[in-house]
């Protein structure tokens, strides 16, 4: 049987295995940033960043808070 934290682990490893997940998160590092600002120097659309984003918060890597209508994205902070 499978236990948490072989779950979050494996889900760390998925969001990892990707070059643009991983720039993102070098982005991220730099500071808060929207949907938007991400998606810029990627020749991707915006909703295959999504789709990144959305991994990316399912391993618990970053958070995402809305203002208005817009996404905005840091990365997770652990204690």
């Amino acid at each position: 049987m499978v236990n948490d934290s072989s779950q979050r682990l494996d889900a760390v490893f998925l969001a990892l295995s990707d070059p643009t997940r991983r720039a993102i998160l070098e982005r991220l590092a730099r500071g808060e940033a929207s949907g938007t600002e991400l998606a810029r120097p990627f020749s991707i659309s915006v909703p295959a960043i999504s789709k990144h984003l959305h991994v990316l918060e399912k391993a618990a890597l970053i958070v995402r808070r809305k203002e208005g209508r817009v996404h905005r994205f840091r990365l997770a902070v652990r204690s």
